[in-house]
């Protein structure tokens, strides 16, 4: 009710219509109508239509939106309307006018927008332009009738100043709620992960947060009050239907996924959409989508199946590895003496030896086996991660399986990194990823081997470590892992290497988990890095 534009653009209707019929009521009775008076009429309908006009520009274009408006333009429009009514009073009949009334609109306006001794000023406008009308341009004695009107005046505008304080306090009041609310709103969407965006049924653009310009790859200033379907439907084209379902079938999206393709990445997302029907005209209809990337969630349901199977492999395998170990040693035994026997040729004895070097070597695979299928955190106590992997990369420094020339440079802090692990089994893990980066890095190419903390709200998202967590990562320079094989990089037996065993990271994730850690890999065609988050303390499980 408060609101000066909205009382403003009341003011302009009445003024407006109050002018054509003034002018309308002279043309139609002109015959009757004193020429000085149809003059003055169309003078007051020319002056109220250029004065309405001039002002709804300036408060309607000029001081458009949020920019607030001088308090001298209401005083200068309830000056013209106290001159525009005296004119009507005097063109309609002076004292005896019907149109009086409009002195209290004036009055109550003004009581609304300005403030109560201000009020009270245009009471008594009010009053010395009518006793004026009265007594100087109508020519007629003041009578009872017009005592009382006067008075009318006084208290209408003593009631509607007390009315017009009383509705501006509480408007004011309400005002810096909702203003409070709209900030405190706009700050959480601004810096909530969740990408938010709002369309209306044309499919033109209302609301997008920073994550969901950021996730989209838009440009929020161009975007906005612009048609954006479209737009959507190139990076997330079921993010785009899922908006327009809901804009114009009213069909909600609950927990649906989309695919976001940027021109340097890619990546999944989480999609839910609602709809609201505005004031129930379909044209106001909006549609909100609320999104976020699930890459780590993905990432996550990933190493957790990887680690189911890797378990259900290894207890399995376990027990055929301990079953074929005994009889293939006496394989071995046996074929050992039969290729010794006197009456053996040299066929024989060379048959003899292959079946030898081939069951020594399933013996050392077997036993690999039994070693990923045993790993297990046998001897728990504080270690230093920097320490494990200075070691680590100081003896793949001096390997020879590792590629010509490459070097190896590792990166610790200067404070101890103390966790709490098995040191034998976190060693091995740092070990073959040390291994596996020198061994895929080209001729004189670079591994980097680093230590360093990271704080909760800086782990990756879908991991969460309440204490925070130590990151290890090796990276190298190599081509890069084939996306086919990296999906099954972390199966056993899986290998790229001639002569390989396949379960170097087999063993890197299944002491890491024992450990309650995740190992996190990135690969594209500049290299590879691996990335080990451990928790502080195994008393803390992974989220």
């Amino acid at each position: 009710m408060t609101d000066p534009r909205r009382i403003m653009r009341g003011v302009y209707v009445g003024r407006f219509t109050i002018s054509v019929a003034i002018f309308l009521a002279a043309q139609l009775v002109w015959e009757r109508t004193p020429t000085e008076d149809a003059r003055l009429a169309s003078l007051i309908f020319a002056v109220a239509i250029l004065f309405t006009a001039a002002s709804a520009t300036y408060s309607e274009v000029v001081h458009a939106g949020a920019r607030p408006i001088p308090r001298t333009f209401f005083s200068i429009q309830t000056a013209f309307d106290i001159a525009l009514v005296t004119a009507v009073v005097h063109v309609t009949g002076g004292s005896l006018s019907p149109f009086v009334w409009l002195y209290i609109l004036v009055i109550a306006s003004a009581a609304l927008l300005l403030p109560v001794g201000a009020g009270l000023l245009i009471a008594l406008a009010c009053d010395v332009c009518y006793f004026a009308e009265v007594l100087w341009l109508s020519h007629t004695a003041p009578d009872v009738g017009v005592w009382l009107q006067l008075v009318v005046f006084g208290t209408v505008a003593l009631g509607s100043g007390y009315i017009g304080a009383r509705l501006q306090q509480a408007g004011a009041g309400t005002a810096a709620e909702l203003v409070f609310v709209r900030l405190q709103a706009e700050d959480i969407l601004r810096n909530i992960r969740s990408g938010i965006i709002t369309i209306d049924a044309r499919g033109y653009l209302l609301y997008a947060n920073p994550a969901a310009t950021e996730l989209l790859g838009m440009r929020p200033r161009r975007s906005t009050g612009a048609p954006v379907v479209q737009q959507i439907a190139s990076v997330a084209p079921r993010l785009a239907r899922a908006l327009e379902e809901a804009a114009t079938h009213r069909f909600r999206t609950t927990r649906g996924e989309d695919i976001v393709t940027l021109p340097d990445r890619a990546f999944p997302i989480g999609v839910t959409t609602t709809f609201s029907d505005g004031d129930g005209d379909p044209g106001t209809a909006t549609a909100t989508a609320i999104f976020q990337d699930i890459s780590g969630q993905k990432r996550l349901e990933s190493l957790h199946v990887r680690a189911g199977r890797l378990e259900a492999v290894a207890e399995l395998g376990a027990s055929l590895a301990h079953e074929i170990k005994n009889p293939l040693a006496s394989i071995r035994s046996a074929v050992e003496q039969l290729a010794r026997m006197p009456q053996a040729d040299e066929d024989a004895r060379t048959l003899g030896g292959l079946i030898t070097r081939e069951s020594d070597r399933l013996s050392r695979l077997l036993t690999e086996f039994l070693d990923f299928a045993r790993v297990r955190v046998t001897r728990l106590q504080a270690v230093d991660v920097g320490s494990i992997a200075t070691g680590a990369a100081n003896l793949v420094a001096t390997h020879p399986d590792r590629a010509s020339g490459v070097s190896i440079t590792c990166s610790i802090p200067d404070t101890p990194l103390v966790i709490d692990g098995d040191e034998d089994l976190l060693h091995r893990a740092v070990f073959n990823l040390a291994l596996n980066a020198a061994q895929a890095a080209p001729p004189n190419g670079k591994v980097r081997v680093e230590v360093a903390p990271v704080a909760a709200d800086q782990l990756p998202s879908g991991v969460s470590f309440d204490s925070g967590a130590v990151a290890l990562k090796v990276s190298d320079d190599g081509p890069g892992i084939a996306p086919e094989v990296r999906e099954r990089m972390f199966e056993p037996f899986m290998t790229t290497k001639p002569g390989g065993s396949g379960l170097g990271l087999s063993v890197v994730h299944r002491a890491i988990e024992a450990h309650r850690g995740v190992v996190l890999v990135d690969s594209d065609p500049t290299g590879t890095r691996f990335t080990v988050l451990l928790p502080y303390s195994q008393n803390e499980d992974a989220a």
